[in-house]
Parts: structure tokens; sequence; C-alpha cells
């Protein structure tokens, strides 16, 4: 009787105090039309909100929706391109001197994406635009405005 009365209690505050093993948890579910919660200290650390938008805390004092790197790369454009490290990006095309593709492995769901990027001189002017939802273009040029092919090239794509 105890143990049900527990369990009841906790299912009409919607709280779960402790979550051990190695089961998986699922926390909303088909009649949750709220927001998900989970805190820290009795503090709110991450909120997934009714549109599904991810919330959190990391130090900043109050939980605001957080904007995610989609993809980035690291890569060699001398010679034939190859990716040193990345996160969602299936293959660099060489498009000519300085001009690349950045092909990603998941598409982004529309092009209203922001993309950043960096050669390993930093008194250069590269350029990464979207062009699909499932490729970037990436420009590594001089000051002058000169195309160049460069040994490491940098991308971050957030959206």
């Amino acid at each position: 009787e105890y143990i049900r009365n527990f369990i009841m209690s906790k299912l009409e505050t919607n709280t779960i105090d402790t979550v051990s093993g190695t089961s998986n948890l699922i926390i909303g579910g088909a009649n949750n039309t709220g927001s998900t919660t989970i805190k820290t200290n009795n503090t709110d650390a991450v909120t997934i909100d009714n549109s599904q938008n991810l919330k959190f805390n990391s130090g900043f004092g109050s939980v605001a929706t957080g904007y995610a790197v989609r993809a980035w790369v690291n890569f060699d454009g001398t010679g034939t391109p190859s990716i040193s490290a990345s996160g969602n990006v299936s293959s660099i095309t060489d498009n000519g001197v300085g001009e690349f593709g950045i092909n990603f492995t998941t598409a982004m769901p529309d092009t209203n994406y922001v993309c950043t990027a960096q050669t390993v001189l930093g008194n250069e002017n590269p350029t990464a635009t979207p062009n699909t939802t499932s490729q970037s273009n990436f420009r590594a040029r001089t000051t002058a405005g000169t195309n160049v092919d460069r040994t490491t090239n940098q991308a971050i794509i957030v959206r």
C-alpha cells in the first residue's frame, strides 16, 4: 500500500526523483503537451518546450534556447581536398582554385543557415555561404581577392 501511494504521488506531480539502471527513460510521451524540464539543485537546467526547442542554462544564469552547430569541418584544400576532422560533413567537392563545396551528411531543413569560414592565415578573406540544403559554398581568397588553395580551411554551419 505504501509503495502504491508513493508511486501515485509521483505520477500526480509529474516528478521523478531518481533514475538508475540500464533501462531507457522516456520523459513526456503521447500525453505530454507542455514542456519538459530537468532540474539540478532545484534550479531549471534543461527544458524542451512544446515547440521542441531545446533550452538550457550553461552557466549564464537562465534557461534560453540554444542554437546548435549543425555542421563543422577542418579540411586540406590543396590537391585533392581531404577532411581532417568534421561533424555532419560527408565530403568536400573541389570546384576550382580556392572554391569548395561542403557536403552535409544530413541535410539542413532549409537554406536559412549561417556559415563562417577561416583559413590557416588570419589575414585572408575566406567566405562560406549557404548553397542548398545539402551543400554550403566555401571560398578561400587572399585580401587582394585572389582565390587560393590552403592546407587548413575551417567552416562552421549554425541553424
